[in-house]
């Protein structure tokens, strides 16, 4: 938290990604949460923040993102996977 207050304190816009913390527990994160929230820190996850650097699944490496965001999002594996034998399904049927 200290580094984050710090940054801002010192006028940069600060976002901290709360599932990437080290709480010892979800009313330490929920109390973190609510202090960022007073001193003007935005909360973000890592999925938001993959989200908002990847902008597109329409470029050459989408493949590879894919993959890579899979391994912190373990639910988008799942997606991906149903997404994969969609198209697996539909080009064969063609």
């Amino acid at each position: 938290m200290f580094p984050a207050l710090d940054a801002k304190a010192a006028g940069y816009d600060v976002y901290a990604v709360i599932d990437a913390s080290g709480d010892p527990s979800d009313m330490v994160s929920r109390t973190t949460v609510a202090r960022f929230a007073q001193a003007g820190v935005v909360p973000t996850t890592t999925n938001a923040v993959l989200s908002e650097a990847h902008r597109t699944w329409d470029r050459p490496e989408a493949a590879e993102l894919a993959k890579l965001y899979a391994l912190v999002a373990p639910n988008y594996a799942a997606v991906i996977e149903s997404y994969a034998k969609v198209k697996e399904v539909a080009a064969a049927a063609e």
